[in-house]
């Protein structure tokens, strides 16, 4: 399988993914981005060298991860690529902050040692959340929650649509791609006098698959908005699971629990 048919696979697997009938796929997709929403934005306010009260936020996902029938290690493979981008950039912090953080056993840990690890935490927990939310959440769930705050239309149509064309991309890209090799079985990859032409066909079918699809939603009714799905309101279950969330995430983020569990089991020992 190449990259391209791993791609489409990947994507294929999220939408199947989302569309599961689970206890956290029925809940109201309002109330798993809000959570998200706050998740984030609690993560990212962390100091870059409080380590040990961003540890604690990796609850969240740690409790969705066990609760649910989500693989981690499938959920890290999809998100290896981001997240060697984070340590790309936050491998070069330990060369510009070189002031020690502390020293033990003549080994020094400087700031910027603490900050990278603060960082690729943000990032990975980050990334963590939002892969949780779009393995159980499905795109038009997302756009529809989204339009109920109110984003414009035209913001939320157009995430609709770079989702789904994404797609339609990559099955032309993979389509190509066969067929160049179908009729080169003997050479390796394109041949860089190739490429030119083979852009050019890329783009031409992917405008006419376009045009096709957008026939086809314009004799269904598409007038530039996709009508809301029938989605209910929030039920008591979906209101629960947002207070009790956003509880936990107020009270690992104003409170260093995990310093006070510690000092409390260092005096009681």
């Amino acid at each position: 399988m190449n990259k391209i048919d791993r791609a489409l696979h990947e994507i294929n697997e999220l939408d199947y993914l989302a569309k599961r009938d689970q206890w956290i796929n029925r809940l109201h997709p309002l109330v798993k981005f809000v959570v998200t929403f706050f998740y984030l934005l609690f993560v990212v306010s962390f100091n870059r060298y409080d380590l040990l009260g961003l540890f604690s936020m990796f609850l969240y996902p740690f409790v969705l991860f066990e609760l649910t029938d989500l693989s981690f290690s499938k959920a890290l493979r999809y998100l290896k690529l981001p997240m060697v981008f984070v340590v790309c950039i936050s491998i070069w912090n330990p060369f510009f902050e070189t002031a020690p953080y502390f020293v033990t056993n003549h080994f020094t840990v400087n700031y910027g040692v603490i900050s990278m690890l603060g960082l690729i935490c943000k990032g990975l927990f980050t990334l963590l959340a939002v892969f949780l939310l779009i393995a159980t959440t499905s795109i038009e769930d997302i756009c529809h929650s989204l339009s109920l705050l109110h984003v414009p239309h035209i913001l939320t149509t157009l995430l609709l649509l770079i989702y789904r064309y994404i797609r339609v991309l990559l099955e032309e890209v993979s389509r190509t791609l066969n067929a160049y090799a179908l009729r080169a079985p003997l050479q390796k990859g394109i041949h860089w006098k190739s490429w030119g032409s083979l852009v050019g066909q890329l783009l031409l079918r992917s405008i006419d698959r376009a045009n096709e699809i957008y026939q086809s939603m314009c004799l269904r009714g598409f007038e530039g908005n996709f009508p809301a799905n029938s989605i209910e309101k929030p039920q008591k279950k979906d209101w629960l699971y947002l207070f009790l969330w956003l509880l936990f995430l107020l009270i690992f983020r104003i409170f260093p629990v995990f310093s006070i569990l510690g000092t409390l089991f260092t005096v009681g020992g």
